[in-house]
């Protein structure tokens, strides 16, 4: 019988290295994770997270909550869009230790470009919508272990853009 049929490999020194590898490596969850880092605000509702995975709402949902009692993400509420319809209230991010994991697994060298592919996906009205809608802060040290440098553009290709 192996290690993991006993349970004894729950209990080794590697333990949480696997748990937290299986938790990131999940599909679902790690489109989840790419999107979230890729959104200008690393705050996303629902519907973009659908529309970004084209994964089904049920899917996203069960998802979120796995990573929610991980402690990764956190549900964000934005209480003046409570209640209109045509904004989301509701957000999905990190959390203080969801960035600290990311930053352990190296996640975060890829902020450039999952931002870049997520700038370049074309986006309906509706995404477009609630990706400008106006969303709570996130906690400052979540914001700023996700904040990176734009690149200079003009200095790549010379300065010759307008």
């Amino acid at each position: 019988m192996s290690e993991t049929d006993t349970g004894a490999a729950d209990a080794g020194p590697f333990a949480e290295q696997q748990r937290l590898f299986k938790l990131l490596s999940q599909d679902t969850r790690h489109l989840i994770i790419q999107e979230l880092l890729g959104h200008p605000a690393h705050l996303m509702s629902l519907a973009e997270l659908e529309y970004m995975t084209g994964k089904s709402q049920a899917a996203i949902k069960d998802q979120l909550e796995t990573l929610i009692d991980a402690g990764l993400l956190a549900r964000y509420t934005y209480d003046p869009s409570e209640g209109k319809r045509d904004l989301p209230a509701q957000f999905y991010g990190f959390t203080e230790r969801g960035v600290e994991v990311l930053h352990d697994y190296k996640y975060l060298r890829g902020l450039p470009v999952a931002r870049a592919l997520y700038e370049n996906t074309r986006k309906t009205e509706k995404i477009e919508r609630h990706e400008s809608a106006p969303r709570p802060e996130l906690p400052d040290a979540v914001a700023e272990a996700l904040e990176f440098d734009e690149p200079d553009l003009d200095a790549v290709d010379g300065g010759t853009n307008p």
